[in-house]
């Protein structure tokens, strides 16, 4: 799979306003809603908020949420972790790259 590279400036912005529209039901940046937190989520290990529970197939999986897992798990959570609950799947590297670029600049 190769990971596309978007400038992080204008790759955060458009990938702020797909958050707003693609994520926001189950994140809020700041705080679990059915998904987690997912401030500080750049290079965290996978499920590792200790006050979230994962489903047992992130629970299963060890490293970390590197760009290449994250690319990986939005282009299709359920084959990078089968079994997990997060729905469907995003198709279009470009607009994955800028859901990363801003998710890295949630602190």
């Amino acid at each position: 799979m190769t990971l596309l590279v978007l400038s992080t400036g204008a790759a955060a912005a458009d990938g702020r306003k797909i958050f707003q529209l693609q994520c926001r039901t189950c994140h809020l940046p700041k705080s679990a809603l059915v998904g987690p937190s997912l401030v500080g989520v750049a290079n965290r290990p996978i499920a590792g908020l200790s006050d979230y529970a994962y489903s047992p197939a992130l629970k299963g999986k060890s490293g970390n949420w590197t760009d290449e897992n994250l690319d990986a798990y939005l282009a299709s959570p359920r084959k990078f972790a089968p079994g997990t609950r997060m729905p469907g799947s995003w198709p279009v590297a470009a607009d994955r790259a800028a859901v990363i670029a801003y998710m890295k600049t949630l602190n």
